[in-house]
């Protein structure tokens, strides 16, 4: 399989569709994976479709960490269940997920990022996790080489990683096994209504009969939701990777600064990419949303690089439809694979950080170097909810957090789904904080 992911990969999920499903997944990323895979334990009948490959977006792009340190207090609990099933999978599956508990590390520059480190131990505490804050001496001791000003970092012990491009196809090759029915190359152009309700989908191979639809979309479900009337407001944002060539250890696990991210990898190099960086191109949707970004943008303004419009096709593109008939060639058809081109610059200086930080290593080289686009919200935690449309559920905006939680929220929309408690409070996630008057602001996250 060649990495990234494109258009140009072979298919590997190509299932006839059967006439009838209970559930239709939109979306083969981590989140539908995940989710046609406890539905199908819970013995229902389910379709994945897949306009590009599984995995050929975000959910193969991004850093392959698999972390409970920093998050949203929200998604903290659901995140604990999914490492517990990430260990669960890896038990089972045994390497092909590239699953290793070698931790994750913040790493502060200033007192104010200490304090902020400090502040979140109160939720580690909360749920037992095993995250300390070290001192400046201790953080030195665990990279080797390292001469960067760090004053000090936050560990956790016990989280982990995993290479994405090839875990969640693996993921799905399991999910298939279990029933599922995975089509790729096989886009979904809209949802069929009966008496105001789901009674089907409508994708370019046919239509599926169906009492419930899953959207799991990623970058893509604002414009399908759209389509029918439901208004999330859901942006993207361009964030670049690269795999280093080989280099001696410094560090097994996932670190990060506001410079530079890295991930140890098992060819023996390390994924590198900016620690707060991203790229934003400014479209239609970007303009009618800006109102409600304005508390992420000012909290994040100077770590974000403005471009002008996005590439043709892409979700928020000037000349996307926003509107399409069911038996035409959809926007989903048109662009296949979201796969923009890395930020070569922020790169670069993510190469002289790297450099700068472990001297004796000098400038990594770079064997590959890659770009996906983060589906996010204003408040920088996903939906996940049920829609207006009976038998619509939305499972989106995971906002660059989606592939460690990935296993636990699958097993909450799937319980969602089939309305069995799903154990666990969903109130920060829901549709309708964007529409009630609730404030809508990032939580305490790091």
């Amino acid at each position: 399989m060649s990495f990234p992911i494109s258009e140009a990969s072979p298919v590997r999920f190509n299932a006839p569709l059967p006439a009838r499903a209970d559930v239709v997944v939109v979306g083969g990323g981590v989140i539908g994976v995940m989710t046609a895979w406890f539905l199908a334990e819970r013995g229902l009948s389910v379709v994945v479709c897949e306009k590009g490959r599984i995995a050929g977006e975000q959910s193969g792009r991004n850093w392959g960490w698999v972390r409970q340190q920093g998050r949203d207090p929200g998604e903290l609990p659901i995140m604990v269940e999914s490492l517990s099933i990430w260990k669960r999978l890896a038990a089972e599956m045994g390497d092909g997920l590239g699953f290793r508990q070698t931790g994750v590390l913040y790493l502060a520059k200033t007192e104010r990022e200490i304090a902020g480190f400090e502040a979140w131990t109160e939720h580690s505490r909360a749920h037992q996790l095993d995250t300390r804050l070290l001192t400046a001496a201790e953080t030195m001791a665990m990279l080797k080489g390292a001469v960067a000003p760090w004053k000090g970092a936050l560990w956790t012990a016990s989280d982990a990683r995993a290479e994405p491009w090839v875990a969640v196809p693996a993921l799905a090759a399991v999910a298939e096994e279990k029933g599922v029915v995975i089509r790729e190359a096989c886009a979904v152009r809209g949802l069929e209504l009966a008496a105001g309700r789901v009674a089907g989908v409508v994708t370019e191979a046919g239509r599926i009969a169906c009492d419930h639809v899953v959207v799991a979309a990623g970058a893509w479900s604002r414009l399908f939701l759209g389509q029918h009337g439901i208004a999330i407001p859901q942006l993207s944002v361009l964030a670049s990777v690269a795999a280093t060539e080989p280099m001696p250890e410094i560090f097994p696990g996932n670190a990060a600064d506001d410079d530079f991210a890295f991930r140890r990898r098992a060819d023996g190099g390390y994924s590198i990419a900016p620690g707060a960086r991203h790229d934003f191109f400014i479209g239609r949707d970007a303009f009618r949303s800006f109102g409600v970004y304005l508390p992420v943008l000012k909290k994040d303004f100077r770590s974000t690089n403005f471009r002008l419009a996005a590439p043709k096709g892409f979700p928020d593109a000037w000349g996307t439809p926003r509107r399409w008939a069911m038996d035409r060639v959809s926007p989903f058809e048109r662009q296949r694979i979201l796969n923009p081109a890395p930020n070569m610059g922020t790169l670069a200086e993510v190469q002289d950080s790297f450099a700068r930080a472990f001297p004796s290593l000098g400038r990594p080289k770079l064997k590959a170097a890659w770009a996906g686009m983060i589906d996010s919200l204003p408040d920088v935690v996903p939906v996940v909810d049920h829609a207006p449309i009976p038998g619509l559920t939305i499972a989106t905006g995971m906002s660059g957090h989606g592939f460690g939680i990935g296993p636990g929220m699958g097993r909450v929309v799937a319980d969602l789904v089939t309305g069995r408690p799903v154990g666990h409070d969903l109130n920060r996630f829901r549709l309708s904080r964007f529409a009630d008057g609730s404030r809508i602001e990032p939580g305490p996250s790091l």
